[in-house]
């Protein structure tokens, strides 16, 4: 019996991403996981649901997004 991964990719020994979040999420489960995907990519959940979809992101894309973050691009979405 195989299991599937999400996004319905069977999932094969060792193959299971390791989620992550950030250590400074808090325990109002308001929180998204990162890992690394197999074949390269990144992949981005809700924590509140594992089994759910995952968003996934190419290497480079995943750069241009925390690079942004980093420098503040994305500051003023808060106060949407």
């Amino acid at each position: 019996m195989s299991t599937l991964m999400p996004g319905g990719r069977p999932e094969t020994p060792g193959s299971a991403p390791h989620w992550i979040k950030s250590s400074l999420s808090f325990s109002n489960g308001n929180c998204v996981e990162v890992a690394s995907l197999p074949g390269g990519g990144i992949g981005v959940r809700d924590s509140k649901d594992a089994e759910g979809p995952v968003l996934r992101f190419t290497p480079d894309e995943w750069r241009a997004f925390i690079g942004g973050a980093r420098n503040g691009e994305f500051d003023g979405l808060s106060q949407i």
